[in-house]
């Protein structure tokens, strides 16, 4: 079987890791979840995005803010890093990736699932991209200070404005995956660099508001960014399976068909259900050799699992220097 490296632009093993009260009792290396170092060994190359999830809507111990949480979650992935450097590194620039690639080992690169752990503050996104943050949302589900979402509708702010282009001048991605069709609108209105949906599928084959018109899908592609397919079935369609996964992608395609904008964001450690055939990182060469049988080229499907998330991260570098 051909193997292939995979960019995974979203999971919330972050948060998965942490247990009753917000403890973390799982590690990185061996666990039950979607993502470990143990069955990531087993790719041929490995990028992983992993999100800092926060939201207003979260229910929290009384002695304990979205902001712990936040910093809990970037404690615990930054600890479990560093005490497997053999087998992961956190990676800041394509540069990093590829030499983690080069040297076997997987690469962990931050995002941010929701601002609310830093009270949707566009002042401090400088110190996080010193931190090594690379992609952030601008909410949740929730309707905040900067955007309103997929479920609530409204627009983006004064502040989501100063939100996205802090963000592009410092060289973070802008990642429109949750906010309203509204928002998603305004934000291509206004940007100036490429722009992300990291875990978001076609709306066309699943009529979901998580998930992206045709309209929408195009719009990404014209400022050069990505979509990355979810792996959760709630945005797949009923019955799911890797044939289901490999519809959505297709579909993209239509759009797409040199298939340059459309990449892995798998939602992995952050959905209660997968696809028939898919049960954790380990899986994703499974896909690929899906792709593959259904008449997708080698080169293709290497630029959906690695070549086109790294030009996006690539371009937002290049942005970043002018």
């Amino acid at each position: 079987m051909k193997q292939f490296p995979v960019f995974d632009l979203h999971c919330d093993t972050a948060y998965a890791l942490l247990g009753k009260g917000f403890i973390p009792d799982k590690t990185l290396d061996k666990n039950p979840l979607h993502i470990d170092l143990q069955r990531a060994a087993k790719l041929s190359g490995y990028c992983q995005c992993f999100a800092c999830f926060t939201t207003p809507l979260e229910k929290l111990p009384e002695n304990m803010t979205v902001m712990d949480l936040f910093e809990r979650e970037l404690n615990t992935i930054l600890h479990e890093v560093n005490r497997n450097p053999q087998q992961i590194r956190q990676a800041f620039c394509p540069e990093d990736i590829e030499e983690n690639r080069r040297n076997g080992r997987m690469s962990a690169v931050l995002t941010i699932e929701g601002p609310a752990g830093f009270g949707f503050d566009p002042a401090l996104l400088e110190m996080l991209y010193a931190v090594g943050f690379r992609i952030s949302t601008l909410g949740w589900n929730e309707k905040n200070a900067l955007i309103g979402s997929h479920s609530t509708g409204g627009g983006l702010t004064d502040l989501g404005r100063e939100y996205v282009r802090e963000c592009q001048r410092l060289g973070i991605l802008v990642d429109v995956s949750h906010c309203s069709d509204e928002g998603f609108w305004n934000i291509m209105e206004m940007s100036q660099a490429p722009i992300i949906a990291s875990h978001s599928n076609s709306r066309k084959l699943c009529p979901e508001s998580r998930n992206l018109s045709d309209d929408m899908f195009c719009a990404i592609c014209q400022t050069d960014g990505v979509t990355g397919l979810n792996l959760y079935t709630d945005f797949l369609g009923p019955d799911a399976s890797l044939d289901t996964a490999c519809d959505h992608i297709f579909h993209f395609m239509e759009l797409d068909p040199e298939g340059k904008h459309i990449a892995l964001g798998g939602d992995l450690d952050g959905c209660e259900a997968l696809p028939m055939g898919f049960s954790g990182i380990d899986s994703y060469p499974a896909l690929a050799q899906r792709l593959l049988e259904r008449g997708a080229g080698e080169q293709i499907v290497e630029n959906l699992f690695w070549n086109n998330a790294m030009g996006v991260i690539r371009h937002a570098v290049r942005y970043n220097q002018k």
